[in-house]
């Protein structure tokens, strides 16, 4: 399972830098604000994909390493979407949908049903609120 989380976070990086450098062709702010908006996001993911890593046998200096060697697929994603802007409107207006859907996928197919397993109906609102509260300032940024 070590393996396997090592790789889908590899992923997961790669499109995370794919969306901070489509972010920074709209400007400086625009990027500025989705590197605050992915580092927020990436505190708590990294965190609990180091837990699994030690539960999978890594030593915390193993896992440390992993975790970078990860990170770099963000960089490989950011100089990809970067090298893209140079090819024409085609690749710019293809990154952030498909960043997007992934996000979108991910909240729906994983997330959502996760969350709504082990609630009752008022924990489920106070979800559904704070995931409207997410798209809301999402609507407030952009």
């Amino acid at each position: 399972s070590g393996y396997l989380n090592l790789a889908a976070d590899a992923a997961h990086n790669f499109t995370d830098g794919l969306a901070l450098g489509a972010a920074f062709w709209g400007g400086p702010a625009r990027g500025t604000l989705t590197a605050l908006s992915v580092l927020l996001h990436e505190l708590p993911h990294e965190l609990g994909d180091m837990a699994m890593l030690l539960r999978a046998g890594c030593s915390k200096g193993q896992a440390m390493l992993l975790q970078l060697l990860t990170a770099l697929a963000a960089l490989a994603g950011a100089a990809c979407s970067l090298l893209a802007e140079g090819s024409g409107t085609g690749a710019i207006s293809g990154i952030l949908p498909f960043t997007a859907g992934g996000f979108i996928y991910l909240g729906t197919v994983s997330v959502l049903p996760e969350i709504l397993r082990d609630s009752g109906p008022g924990q489920a609102l106070l979800q559904l609120l704070a995931l409207l509260a997410g798209v809301a300032m999402m609507l407030l940024i952009a």
